[in-house]
């Protein structure tokens, strides 16, 4: 069969070949190929592929096509023969795919090597061929050699065509119109230039739907207001309107980025609840607004708007607590009305407002705690009681009472115990105990017990990433598994074990930044991305590695201060920030360069200075503050103000009501005391932390 013959002799316009593992990108393509409209003016011509189609139909995937096939093999080889095109999903699991490189080799065996298209999902191309990176290989073997005479592999080296999918690379867009490009053989432009005009087109379109659908909408709400004998009627029709905006609408926005229509639309529907009484509408209607506000909190809660997230938090409690008062004993408005409450101390837990947070973590808790007999043994509620122990365990920590924390801490690894004995499947119940190993863990820190500290912290990575390992798609469970592989790799680094520390580190700046690219509007993402960043520059300051700390300090503080200027409310953003400023500062003086860390060291303190005021017994805080304070004295050049700095360490340092064997605070007064010139007040601290197994490569350096 020769490359001259024409798609119409054949029965599909193309075969996909993929791994199973790829599953979610065949699906992509071939919905994308089936359904795309070939442009009305290029339908007709003829090209070398033959005669161009109005549609890219049918299209050949063997798990679709051949679901009750019995002879895979013959069916297979039978498709292989009537398909026009072969384009092969390139990654590393396609590329290690026995199944994948058989059908390309089948193919090009028939002699249309040249109909042979790629689409590259992940991987590198070519990659055998660099040492070390061989696993990284997204080309199966027949598609980087060409046949010889006998229809084996030679070793005379192919050129695939290939459309790259990555982000950084063509994109998905792109790489889509490349392929057709290739399966009509006309030119990427002609195909761009009219995608373009279709996407205008769209967006357009989109923007004048939504302006009607809030116009609509306001309209309907004002004849609801008037006509109050038709209330009931209206009222579904504007909630039928409503959950289109707040759902399909949305998404679609979202294909086309227009974020500021997204934004329009979620004001227009907060506008549209709050101006609707709550006493003349049905129960599910309630029900369905207040989910809809809980939506829009957590996606504004999700783009670091935290005080509009948290007007839409509190407008949907409003809600829910008409329900769940109207019906005292449906167990499921009750723990509705609690996941809201558990919402709005989260936001201003995250606005370090602490004692906000705690009350309404507690109002959840007496919620969940008269709803119990309702539902006895009901493990959702026992997994919502679960995360709020986990929640008023972290505030009371901050608020300086470790030791009720810590009771809320065995409460919660108790609870998730049991969850996850009844069902080791739930997902979500697993990563609550893999989240309490990881509090009990900072526990055991707090103690000075590093061993079990990194024990338990060991605990909640194994979870974390056998979560993972079910489904590698899941972005969520991704930032999960690098937030606890950080916490892990600077323990480790605490320990004395810089390699894997470093390594562990490294591993969650290159996940944080993965996912950055896939949601690159994701506040969490980038402040993951940049403080591990931080944490990572510190580890290569002290193995001599100048440069390269210095390049991660300098983006982190660039990503910091943008997201700390984007919402100034969030406590967390300028903690943050000023510890990217002291790491710059350390890296200042080992460059020799003393006045510029001054400079760098003083703004920090200006900023964390006011954060300790407002939570004076959050750990966190206190130990960046002495940190600064230790650094600045390091380059003072006055005796008396050196002094002061270094004895507020020590006396902070001693005032503290607990935790007083923290590795961390301990190490700082010593360093403090050294300074001081009080060497033998150090001696019992110093046989205290190498008992303990404290390694920090600062500390054994100065030592």
């Amino acid at each position: 069969m020769s490359g001259t013959v024409g798609p119409q002799d054949f029965r599909y316009r193309a075969f996909i070949s993929y791994s199973h593992q790829d599953k979610a990108w065949a699906d992509w393509l071939h919905k994308a190929l089936e359904t795309y409209a070939v442009p009305k003016r290029l339908v007709g011509m003829t090209t070398d592929a033959g005669v161009i189609p109005q549609r890219l139909t049918p299209i050949f995937r063997d798990r679709d096509e051949l679901a009750s096939a019995h002879d895979l093999g013959r069916k297979v080889n039978a498709a292989l023969a009537q398909s026009a095109n072969l384009i092969v999903i390139c990654s590393p699991r396609s590329a290690g795919s026995h199944w994948v490189n058989e059908e390309i080799l089948a193919y090009k065996r028939r002699g249309r090597s040249e109909r042979i298209f790629c689409l590259i999902v992940d991987g590198e191309p070519n990659a055998s061929d660099l040492p070390g990176r061989e696993a990284e290989e997204c080309f199966a073997a027949a598609l980087r050699f060409q046949l010889d005479g006998d229809g084996q592999l030679s070793s005379q080296l192919a050129e695939p065509i290939a459309a790259d999918a990555r982000n950084d690379k063509d994109g998905k867009g792109n790489a889509k119109l490349k392929l057709i490009a290739g399966l009509l053989d006309v030119g990427f432009d002609a195909l761009k230039q009219r995608e373009l005009k279709r996407r205008a087109r769209r967006m357009s379109a989109l923007a004048a739907l939504a302006v009607a659908v809030m116009t609509l909408t306001t309209t309907l709400a004002i004849f609801a207001l008037v006509a109050r004998h038709a209330a009931v009627r209206r009222q579904k029709q504007a909630e039928n309107l409503v959950g289109f905006m707040l759902g399909d609408l949305n998404d679609k926005l979202a294909q086309v980025q227009r974020l500021d229509i997204m934004q329009a639309v979620d004001d227009k529907a907060m506008a549209y609840f709050a101006s609707l009484p709550t006493n003349d509408v049905t129960d599910k209607a309630l029900a369905a607004r207040a989910k809809a506000l809980e939506k829009i909190g957590t996606v504004r809660g999700g783009q670091g708007h935290l005080k509009g997230s948290l007007e839409a938090y509190e407008a949907s409690a409003k809600i829910a607590a008409t329900l769940a008062d109207a019906a005292p004993t449906d167990a499921a408005r009750q723990l509705a009305y609690a996941r809201t409450l558990t919402f709005i101390g989260t936001n201003h837990w995250y606005q370090g407002q602490l004692e906000a947070a705690q009350k309404s973590y507690q109002a959840a808790q007496d919620v969940l705690a008269r709803a119990s007999h309702l539902a006895v043994n009901d493990r959702e509620l026992q997994f919502e009681l679960e995360m709020i122990d986990n929640n008023i365990g972290h505030v009371l920590e901050a608020r300086g009472q470790p030791d009720s924390a810590a009771a809320l801490y065995r409460s919660a690894l108790s609870l998730a115990k049991e969850l996850v004995a009844a069902d080791s499947n739930k997902i979500e119940w697993a990563v609550a105990l893999g989240r309490a190993h990881n509090d009990m863990g900072k526990l055991a820190l707090l103690n000075g017990d590093l061993g079990t500290a990194i024990r338990e912290y060991r605990a909640d990575d194994a979870i974390e990433t056998e979560l993972l390992s079910r489904d590698p798609r899941n972005n969520e469970q991704k930032d999960n598994m690098l937030t606890t592989r950080a916490i892990l790799g600077r323990t480790l680094a605490l320990a004395g074990d810089d390699a894997n520390g470093t390594r562990d580190l490294q591993q969650a700046v290159d996940a944080a930044s993965a996912l950055m690219k896939i949601a690159p509007t994701n506040t969490d993402f980038q402040e993951y991305q940049a403080i591990y960043a931080v944490q990572l520059a510190r580890m290569h300051r002290l193995d001599g590695n100048l440069p390269a700390a210095q390049s991660l300090i300098e983006h982190a503080l660039g990503s910091l201060g943008e997201l700390a200027t984007k919402d100034p409310a969030s406590a967390y953003f300028k903690q943050d920030l000023a510890e990217a400023m002291t790491e710059q500062g350390a890296e200042s003086l080992a460059g020799e360069l003393p006045e510029r860390t001054r400079s760098e060291v003083e703004s920090a303190l200006a900023a964390l200075a006011p954060l300790l005021a407002k939570q004076p017994h959050d750990r966190t805080l206190m130990l960046d503050l002495l940190s600064t304070q230790l650094l600045l004295a390091q380059v003072s050049t006055d005796p008396q103000a050196r002094a002061k700095l270094l004895n507020n360490i020590v006396d902070t340092a001693r005032m503290q009501q607990s935790g007083h064997n923290d590795p961390r605070l301990v190490a700082l007064q010593v360093q403090a005391l050294l300074g001081l010139g009080k060497e033998p007040e150090t001696r019992q601290m110093v046989a205290q932390l190498e008992h303990g197994g404290y390694g920090d490569r600062d500390f054994v350096n100065l030592l």
